[in-house]
């Protein structure tokens, strides 16, 4: 069975479910979870986790720090 069906199969039962989107109960996020895994695998999942933490890290990061290059010439002032 190709990804292509089950991800059709699966957008179909959503559909029948629920009328609205947005809205997920426990099997649709069990059925994407399974999908998931069946396109990764378990040994994949715990390092794209990690990358993907490190990325929201970093997003964090940079937006805390307004202007990186001020903050470095005030470095550099004040080692002088």
């Amino acid at each position: 069975m190709h990804f292509s069906t089950i991800f059709a199969v699966i957008f179909q039962l959503l559909r029948l479910k629920h009328n609205t989107m947005g809205k997920f109960g426990v099997t649709e996020w069990i059925l994407i979870i399974a999908v998931i895994l069946l396109l990764f695998g378990g040994k994949k999942i715990p390092e794209l986790m990690k990358g993907l933490g490190s990325g929201v890290k970093e997003f964090k990061n940079a937006a805390k720090d307004d202007s990186p290059a001020e903050k470095k010439k005030e470095e550099t002032k004040s080692e002088e």
